[in-house]
């Protein structure tokens, strides 16, 4: 060893003496002491509520969200209403197009073709082309296309004013150009 490692190596056995088990007496005592004269207060629990079930007393009503709620609205109002009987009943009978599941707002019109010396517009929905004639449906609002031109598609919807009246109004999509 070297004489410089000497001092430090005497302090430190000095120190681990100092840390000896002859003092720890009086803290061990002292513990024990304060364990027996601190009692810990602790409060009851509650006893828990008893949960008394109640009877389920809706099955005998019509669900909020049944086809008879909903879809017998929509076929009870044109049944009040002569005019819009005529119109509705022949809309709800038929299988729906594919078109008919976007509202026109989504709807572009790029173009036109001649199909069999006919007119049929180019409709463009979510990147992908659709053909459409005279008497197809489009739109969410029973829309039929009574028009094709090479400048807009015209159609014939049929709506429901706050009334609840069913009433027909006309629609147009115009050719887009330049949009892509």
């Amino acid at each position: 060893m070297r004489a410089t490692q000497l001092p430090y190596l005497l302090l430190l056995a000095g120190l681990v003496s100092a840390c000896s088990d002859s003092d720890d007496n009086d803290i061990v005592s002292w513990m024990a002491e304060q364990r027996n004269t601190i009692k810990p207060s602790v409060t009851a629990v509650a006893e828990p509520k008893k949960f008394d079930p109640a009877a389920y007393e809706g099955a005998e009503k019509t669900e909020p969200f049944s086809f008879s709620r909903l879809g017998g609205g929509l076929k009870s109002d044109p049944m009040q209403n002569d005019a819009g009987s005529a119109l509705l009943l022949p809309e709800l009978n038929r299988r729906k197009e594919a078109l008919e599941a976007f509202p026109l707002d989504m709807m572009t019109m790029v173009g036109t073709l001649e199909k069999a010396s006919k007119k049929v517009a180019l409709i463009r929905v979510n990147q992908l082309l659709y053909q459409v004639d005279v008497n197809a449906y489009l739109g969410q609002n029973y829309g039929k296309v009574v028009g094709v031109t090479e400048n807009e598609v015209t159609l014939r919807e049929i709506v429901q004013e706050a009334s609840g009246e069913w009433i027909e109004r006309k629609a147009t999509l115009e050719l887009q150009e330049g949009k892509k």
